[in-house]
């Protein structure tokens, strides 16, 4: 009776909604760093980027950017990936159903390449896309996806991370992290990374690296500036 329960779409629109609320009232309970702090006035006015951060710390991400700016969200078409798609949209985000993987027949498995079209498609609409940088179920490991999708659109790509001073992280692949209100919310915004149209394998691996690199970067100034520790 449970399962049937959990698997009715009414249902897990009401557990959807629950969850942005609760993100929302740590959002509104934390106070906010940003840095650069004038990072979106620089940007001038809405525009597409490709933005991305870890897997496991992408809960607060809805917060780190303007609510003018048009964004979508590439998530998987998993069961937990159709309750986190019904999040985000709670935040006005939209979403692209697919995921990449480490070799060909993986990404077509998980709607890869429909999603790299989708993705591509979006950032001409002028819609701005989060994707992970992580391959599936490897941690802190940058795929090529991300990469080859800037190549392809000629959107540059924005590492990012948003976190929190409280803060309770899983075991899980990705090291999840349960963001905790009442403390200090932090956002850090790295530089752009380009990738030419031109790229061959050898600067598409470059640029893999670079991603990581930078990743990992903004993440640790994050966390930084938020303090705190894992509980």
């Amino acid at each position: 009776m449970l399962k049937s329960l959990v698997e009715r779409p009414g249902f897990r629109r009401l557990v959807a909604g629950a969850i942005a609320g609760y993100y929302r009232l740590v959002h509104r309970t934390c106070r906010t760093i940003v840095e650069p702090a004038d990072f979106w006035e620089k940007m001038g006015d809405p525009h597409p980027i490709l933005a991305t951060t870890w897997h496991g710390e992408h809960f607060m991400t809805p917060f780190a950017k303007p609510q003018a700016w048009p964004a979508a969200a590439m998530i998987s078409r998993s069961r937990d990936g159709e309750l986190n798609a019904m999040v985000v949209e709670k935040f006005g985000i939209g979403t692209i159903r697919a995921s990449g993987g480490r070799d060909g027949a993986e990404v077509a498995r998980r709607g890869g390449v429909r999603g790299f079209i989708e993705v591509v498609k979006a950032l001409r609409d002028g819609v701005s896309v989060l994707i992970t940088a992580d391959v599936p179920k490897v941690s802190r490991v940058a795929g090529e996806g991300l990469v080859q999708i800037a190549r392809k659109s000629g959107v540059p790509i924005y590492p990012f991370a948003a976190v929190t001073s409280r803060r309770r992280r899983f075991s899980s692949w990705d090291r999840a992290v349960l963001n905790l209100p009442f403390g200090r919310f932090a956002v850090v915004y790295g530089e752009a990374i380009v990738v030419p149209a031109d790229a061959d394998a050898e600067v598409i691996e470059a640029k893999r690296l670079e991603v990581e690199t930078a990743v990992n970067r903004v993440t640790a100034r994050a966390y930084q500036l938020a303090g705190g520790r894992d509980v």
